[in-house]
């Protein structure tokens, strides 16, 4: 009967120790080994972690992306891919080809007379001292060969008020110094209509609301020592708000 309870009470032993083992042995933290963690939870903190990397053939691909979406082309025509140009630059090369076609470009119609008027003003002037010039020119040879001719309608309607030869090369100096002045208002006019539609261009996309920190409007500013009859004189205020 003890034998049988010994044998009973070893079986038991036996296998609470096959049981108990694997449950032992994974509890069990070895130095040397370090634990493992799952798929998911490396993913979830790689995902975290990472820097995205961005190659320099990445970056220019980008900045050459930006820029198609900034530029258009010009002289597109039978095959030919034309030449690539920004908004302000296609504005400045109109304006260059024919004045007054960069601000079509930039839709600022109320501009066109301002253009015509100023090129016209300069052009006109310019054509008109021309004209005298050549009168006063053509009328001095005259009375250099012929002297007697002083005051003549051969001379023109100008240069007959003249007495004198050296009057008429005075006429000769004044219209031609105004010609030649002309010449330079013509180029600046010519000028200044380019870079109107250039700075336009480029300023086409900045905000121009009413909510600026600068604000002007035109009111009556006060003289001082002015008579009390008028008080003031028409100028423009400026508001400076510092946000």
């Amino acid at each position: 009967m003890k034998l049988s309870y010994s044998y009973i009470a070893a079986l038991l032993l036996g296998l609470a120790l096959l049981l108990s083992g694997p449950v032992g042995r994974a509890q069990v933290l070895d130095p040397n080994v370090t634990p493992t963690r799952s798929a998911a939870e490396i993913l979830a903190d790689t995902t975290e972690r990472r820097e995205p990397v961005v190659t320099p053939a990445a970056k220019r691909q980008k900045a050459a992306a930006d820029s198609a979406k900034r530029t258009e082309r010009m002289f597109r025509a039978f095959g030919y891919e034309g030449i690539r140009l920004t908004r302000p630059g296609k504005a400045a090369l109109l304006a260059a080809i024919l004045p007054g076609a960069g601000q079509i470009y930039n839709r600022r119609w109320w501009k066109l007379p301002l253009v015509y008027g100023g090129l016209g003003a300069v052009v006109g002037a310019e054509v008109f001292y021309q004209m005298r010039y050549r009168e006063f020119v053509d009328a001095y040879a005259i009375v250099t060969q012929y002297p007697d001719l002083l005051g003549s309608a051969k001379l023109g309607p100008q240069a007959r008020r003249f007495g004198s030869a050296q009057g008429i090369y005075s006429g000769i100096t004044y219209y031609r110094g105004n010609r030649d002045l002309f010449y330079l208002y013509s180029g600046l006019a010519y000028g200044l209509q380019i870079v109107d539609a250039l700075v336009d261009a480029h300023l086409k996309d900045f905000d121009v609301s009413d909510d600026l920190s600068l604000h002007w409007e035109p009111t009556l500013l006060p003289i001082p020592g002015r008579a009390l009859a008028l008080p003031t004189a028409p100028g423009i205020s400026l508001a400076l708000r510092v946000k």
